[in-house]
């Protein structure tokens, strides 16, 4: 049997007919830049995130980056951020002018460590951007304090969270604001790149719009360097067929990862060690990302059946080769170092089979016995 990674065939054909009929209407009518399937779509993300204002922009990375500069953050502030993430987050802040302070997680939920965030607070700090890393919000309640204290700004890396919530509260209500990334792998997909940011503060997402058209407002007369980043027509068109069907997705995906994990308590026992839902959390599940040792002989064994893995994230950013002048050797993040040589992500989106899950597991289980 070959297991996939993603396979997002299925979804399509179930959907099919209403693509390419959302896609004729944009051809039809001749509107492809900021027209009304972008209006559409910001409204229903910011309603669903329980804020005010969606502000579409061309992916995820520029969503982090415009959210930072309108809100004001540049040269010579510092932006306390994981070092266990993908290297958007950290390019952002970089790329926004600011310096990026990678701190270290949590070994259970592998996201940002909210007592490491106190520890990394200098008077140069000016934000915070906590990851709601595989589906996972991180520690709101506990990082909304340390900012409210310290008067930090707090921009709510959601990238692969959409709909996840914690105590009640979803992603984009407890910072200043949060974003998106609809890469077609992520939870809501689109059929190429975008991205979009939330938030309740009316002058940034004010600023968040003029910055997405090169800093201009009106057209023609720019006030601030701003970017070309837009939500492009065509890919709001696929969104806004998509979205009616997230939550039910999400629900899937939390029945994949709960079958993953009662097959695999029954077949390896200990041997690794399966995700964890905090109390009072709501998560959705974009990879199952399992512990172990072994990971690098597990992966490569895995592959040899005809099942995919993808290990999110072999290197952390603060020893990334183009963080170098931070100054960050091995050993000063330990948890993550350390979870970067464990975590392996098995396949999983909606419509996995149970019979392809048994599949996985069985060879799981197969390699701890030879």
């Amino acid at each position: 049997m070959k297991v996939p990674m993603l396979d997002l065939s299925e979804q399509y054909q179930g959907m099919k007919t209403e693509v390419l009929q959302a896609l004729d209407e944009v051809m039809s009518s001749s509107r492809f830049i900021l027209g009304d399937n972008v209006k559409k779509l910001e409204e229903d993300i910011a309603t669903y995130s329980h804020v005010n204002h969606g502000i579409g922009c061309g992916n995820g990375s520029d969503a982090i980056h415009i959210a930072l500069q309108a809100s004001g953050v540049g040269p010579g502030d510092e932006v306390i951020t994981t070092t266990f993430t993908f290297f958007a987050t950290g390019g952002a802040i970089v790329r926004a002018g600011a310096t990026p302070v990678f701190v270290d997680i949590d070994p259970v939920t592998f996201n940002i460590d909210p007592e490491k965030v106190k520890e990394a607070i200098t008077p140069k700090t000016k934000a915070i951007i906590p990851v709601h890393l595989y589906g996972q919000m991180a520690d709101m309640e506990a990082i909304s304090e340390i900012a409210k204290k310290h008067k930090l700004i707090v921009i709510e890396d959601a990238a692969q969270a959409i709909g996840a919530k914690s105590k009640g509260k979803t992603v984009g209500e407890l910072g200043t604001a949060a974003t998106y990334s609809f890469f077609p792998t992520k939870n809501l997909g689109a059929y190429g790149d975008g991205g979009m940011i939330v938030t309740n503060d009316d002058e940034i997402a004010e600023q968040c719009r003029v910055i997405r058209v090169h800093g201009s407002k009106p057209k023609y007369y720019h006030h601030v360097l701003g970017y070309n980043s837009r939500l492009d027509e065509i890919q709001a068109a696929v969104l806004n067929v998509k979205f009616p069907h997230l939550d039910t997705w999400s629900e899937l995906r939390r029945e994949k990862a709960a079958n993953y994990t009662k097959l695999l308590h029954e077949a390896v026992g200990d041997k690794i060690v399966t995700p964890v839902e905090v109390e009072g959390n709501y998560h959705v599940f974009h990879q199952y990302t399992i512990k172990v040792p072994n990971r690098d002989e597990l992966q490569a064994y895995l592959k040899e059946q005809g099942v995919a893995t993808m290990v999110y994230y072999p290197l952390p950013l603060h020893v990334q080769p183009v963080f170098k002048e931070l100054g960050f050797k091995e050993g000063d993040l330990p948890v993550a170092e350390k979870i970067a040589n464990e975590a392996l992500s098995l396949p999983m989106f909606p419509e996995l089979k149970l019979e392809q899950q048994e599949y996985v597991v069985s060879k799981i289980a197969e390699f701890f016995n030879k």
